[in-house]
This record gives C-alpha cells, structure tokens and sequence, in this order.
C-alpha cells in the first residue's frame, strides 16, 4: 500500500525569526568539513575514453586539479598506489556528439559510483580541445566529490556485513516545476541529507535499488498568497511505487520566484526522513510483483 506523508513547510510569511541553518549557502563545501575523506583519488590518463594520449593526460591533470580545488586529495597519475582509489573517465561516441562518464572505483577496483557530464561535440572531443577538456573538468569536480562523500558516508554507516555486499544505492531524479531555483535547490538539499543518512546518490539507474523523483506544484491560494505542493516518489527497480512524501502549504505570492534558499533545507531534511521511512518499510514487508496491487 502507498504511504503518504504529510509535512507542512516553514511558514514563509513572516519576516523574521525564521530558522536560517545554511545562511551563506556552504553548498558541497560543508560536507567536506562533516566528512573527512579518507582515500586518495588517483585520476590515471583514460585509455578507453577516445581521446589522444596527449588530451588524455591533459583531462587526468585538470580532474585533479579540479578535485584538489574541492579539497580532495587527489592524483594525475598513470600508476595508481596500492590502495588509492580511482577515477575513471570512459565515453561513448553518439554521433555527432560524444558522452562522457566519470566512474568512482575502490582500490579493489570495484565501481562505487558514477555521474554523467554533459555530451561535448565530436570533433572538439576527437581533437582534444583544451577548453572542453577543461569545462568538463571544472564541471565534474563538484559531482565527483558529492559522490565520494555520500559514498564514504553510506560505507561508515554501514555495517560489515553491509560493507561486503557494498553501500545502498538511490538514483535521484532532478526535482521539476519549481519556480526560481527551486528545483536545483530541493535536489541538491535532498541529495546532501540522503548522503548523511548513508544512502549513495547517484545520477544514474545503473546498480541503484530504489529511486527518488519530485513534483512541484504552484497554484492560487488565498488573497495574496499561493499554495505550493511538493510530491516526493519513492519507487524501485522494478517501477513499483512504494509511497510518497507529500509537503504542502500556503506561501506569500511571489516569495519562491527567485531564491529557495532555507525553504529547500527545510523541505528536504523533512522529506529525506520520510523518504528513509518509505524505504525501510517497504524493506521489511514482503515483495509484491510488479503490477500487483498497491
């Protein structure tokens, strides 16, 4: 059966006295502080992502220096130390447009994790374009150290029987239909409250169990205001839906169309609690086949 949860947001209308738990915005930068990493990352030239030896090293150097930009002690390096964990570029040609994937391994070479940037065009990629080699490099930085850190976080969380069989994996979808910045904001802030509660979170389907997606709906309220519904989805591998979280509440016109800010924190902490609950319920009740009753 769906279990619905029900929580109210912060109330928006008042002008002070409203709980401001990430003022300044410390973004990824405060995981970093909560959690310190206890691996190496050593980023070896890629041999299967497409590219000259030359534009290969060139990436292995500005993935390095892009993670040691966000405090993570990583390596250009062809020869990996025993136990340094690795980064992994590899690519897949799509016709004119080529698709890159930056994959997190263990010293065991075990994949821990992956995210995907953005397809770069075939030829700038074929000849090894320095500006994109290094756009992709400023762009991954901050999606691999996220990564590294919710998986560091789920292995800690763990316990050692849990650690052998590796940490639990959630693909989240990126939040839709919230005005400003709401929609980066909810997700990165549910991403970041996810990691903290062991879970890694990743961009893609591939070895995750369940997955997380949101709707965000803004329509007329009462005189002056408007009412805002966040839906949370909790789903599985085989698309059965296991419950939703379901936010809503009444907001001052207008006040969401910029910046979310302490509103997305609130939201997501809330809703990242009942996310866990859905999941570990579901994980305690007996499996119902896909297209079985809800």
């Amino acid at each position: 059966m769906t279990r619905l949860l029900l929580a109210a947001l912060l109330l928006l209308g008042a002008c002070a006295d409203i709980p401001r738990p990430h003022r300044g915005n410390p973004g990824g930068n405060a995981l970093v502080l909560r959690i310190p990493l206890a691996v190496r990352l050593a980023v070896p030239p890629p041999p299967e992502a497409l590219l000259a030896d030359d534009a290969a090293r060139l990436l292995s150097e500005e993935l390095a220096a892009a993670l040691q930009a966000e405090d993570v002690p990583a390596a250009a390096t062809a020869a990996p130390l025993p136990l340094d964990w690795r980064l992994l570029v590899l690519a897949e040609s799509r016709g004119n447009t080529v698709q890159p994937r930056l994959v997190i391994t263990d010293a065991d070479g075990r994949e821990q994790g992956a995210v995907a940037a953005a397809p770069v065009p075939a030829r700038d990629w074929a000849e090894g374009n320095p500006a994109v080699l290094r756009a992709l490099a400023q762009q991954g930085g901050p999606r691999v150290t996220q990564l590294l850190l919710s998986v560091q976080s789920a292995r800690a969380a763990t316990t050692p029987a849990a650690l052998t069989a590796g940490p639990p994996r959630l693909r989240l979808i990126p939040v839709t239909g919230a005005p400003g910045d709401g929609n980066a904001a909810l997700t990165n802030r549910l991403r970041e409250f996810l990691s903290n509660r062991g879970y890694v979170v990743q961009e893609l389907a591939e070895g995750a169990n369940h997955a997380v997606t949101a709707q965000v709906a803004v329509a007329p309220g009462s005189p002056g205001h408007q009412r805002v519904e966040i839906q949370w989805i909790v789903s599985r591998r085989d698309g059965h839906e296991l419950g939703r979280v379901l936010q809503l509440n009444e907001v001052r016109a207008g006040s969401l169309d910029r910046f979310w800010g302490d509103i997305a924190y609130a939201a997501a902490q809330e809703a990242a609690g009942g996310v866990v609950e859905i999941i570990r319920n579901a994980s305690s009740a007996p499996v119902e086949p896909a297209g079985g009753r809800r």
